[in-house]
């Protein structure tokens, strides 16, 4: 029998909440080990000595990047067809993963950043923001009626930067971006994902998912 894939895993991360979207839809059942990122565990570090999650341990094979991730479980399994996206769908993720998320990490740390202009940040971040909005003004999902890979590793990332300032970002007339937004996190899908669990020591009890 074929041990259970390991998925290292942080709650609040952006990029381990898309791995673990997928792996949710997938139905692919992995023993998710959360850490925290302060006190990651000396196993964690073994099989990943870059020190970020998520990771995936299946057998002898480590998975280290969260899109990898994503395409592991859904290759194995597809149920909802978020793989059948066109090759636009990817650049937007690449997008999201590049300019927009570099920007973004300017804003909510600015302090972290003082040789950057925080307005100056903001302002790329709205240049993708407003992209996604004028796709969802006509349809429900970035690619047309029905979620695809692209929605879903791009909104843990929107939730991110909505969620430094959310007054802010509720005022910038973004009404169709901010209903996808508010659809996903009031989900079933999303509270699934984002059940706590106490950080993983050895020999304490498998926590498996979903």
């Amino acid at each position: 029998m074929q041990p259970i894939p390991i998925l290292w895993s942080f709650r609040r991360c952006p990029y381990a909440m898309r791995a673990r979207l997928a792996i949710q839809s997938s139905g692919q059942r992995v023993q998710l080990q959360e850490i925290l990122l302060k006190d990651k565990p000396s196993a964690f570090l073994a099989a990943s000595p870059k020190g970020t999650v998520p990771v995936v341990q299946d057998n002898d094979i480590i998975i280290e990047e969260s899109r990898d991730v994503m395409m592991w479980a859904l290759r194995r399994n597809d149920p909802e067809g978020w793989l059948d996206m066109p090759k636009e769908g990817h650049t937007l993720i690449d997008i999201c993963d590049g300019p927009f998320k570099s920007a973004l990490d300017h804003t909510k740390y600015a302090v972290r950043f003082p040789d950057r202009d925080e307005a100056e940040e903001r302002a790329k971040t709205m240049l993708f923001l407003t992209d996604l909005n004028a796709r969802l003004k006509d349809t429900p999902f970035l690619m047309g009626p029905k979620r695809t890979l692209a929605d879903m590793a791009i909104l843990p990332f929107v939730r991110q930067f909505a969620n430094t300032d959310r007054a802010w970002f509720d005022a910038q007339g973004l009404a169709p971006l901010t209903s996808w937004l508010d659809d996903f996190l009031t989900s079933d899908r999303f509270r699934g994902i984002m059940a706590k669990y106490p950080p993983w020591q050895e020999g304490r009890d498998q926590v498996l998912f979903p």
